[in-house]
């Protein structure tokens, strides 16, 4: 488990935190490897009624590291799935409910995953952002096709070709967001609504949350297309530009 996500279990509920604040959070390899983990772990576990997702006290996720994102990595195995390929569709599948806090910042990936969970909670102070296209990039985990199920196809365009913030009250206009709770109350709201659907009859739950859900086999091919499109996009000329100059020293 990496040291950067922090798993609990009690009263039916896993809360897994994304915790490395120097970073705001951003994804590494080894964090996807312990988010993967616990993600298999509740999907496994009968005892694990629902899942929590949330980060630390000040930020939910900034996205990928891009300095780790820039690391050479072996090609997609079928047979042995790398750690984004497990954390994205072990999400996407999850049968179990899932519940997000979200602190701060969620950019990218830390914006996307909240579009597989079925309630999210955010404090006032979060802001929201898919910087996709400014990093020569194209969207992730289905955003392509969750966007625009959730706000319509030009409410989409803007949020993905524009890429600027929008904050919590918007976030919560659009369906991103559940409640908007003070930063006190945030996390044991969330935690006290997880262990509420942990106490739910589960096989209601599972079928309830499958019948909510955007039909999955399209989802699923979208996410495959994106993973292959957002391949070519790190290797093209663009996109190492622009990632050598995030990367770059500031005076």
């Amino acid at each position: 488990m990496s040291e950067h996500i922090r798993v609990s279990v009690a009263d039916g509920v896993c809360t897994v935190a994304m915790h490395r604040p120097e970073k705001k959070n951003a994804l590494t390899r080894d964090m996807y490897l312990g988010l993967a983990e616990a993600i298999e772990r509740s999907a496994a576990d009968p005892a694990i009624r629902c899942l929590l997702l949330t980060g630390t006290a000040e930020v939910f996720c900034a996205g990928n590291d891009i300095g780790d994102f820039q690391k050479p990595r072996p090609a997609e195995n079928p047979d042995a799935p790398g750690p984004s390929h497990r954390f994205y569709f072990g999400l996407a599948n999850f049968e179990k409910p899932v519940v997000a806090a979200v602190h701060g910042l969620a950019i990218g990936i830390g914006c996307t995953m909240l579009l597989h969970a079925d309630i999210v909670y955010a404090a006032p102070e979060a802001r929201f952002r898919l910087p996709f296209v400014d990093l020569g990039l194209v969207p992730e985990l289905g955003a392509s096709r969750l966007v625009p199920w959730l706000v319509g196809k030009h409410k989409a365009a803007e949020l993905m070709l524009l890429g600027e913030f929008f904050d919590a009250a918007a976030a919560e206009r659009m369906g991103f967001v559940n409640r908007i709770l003070d930063r006190a109350e945030l996390l044991p709201n969330a935690t006290a609504t997880a262990q509420a659907l942990a106490a739910k009859p589960q096989e209601a739950m599972r079928l309830t949350k499958q019948l909510l859900r955007p039909d999955m086999p399209p989802l699923i091919a979208r996410m495959e297309e994106e993973r292959e499109i957002l391949a070519e996009r790190l290797r093209a000329p663009e996109t190492q530009a622009i990632m050598a100059n995030v990367l770059k020293p500031k005076r």
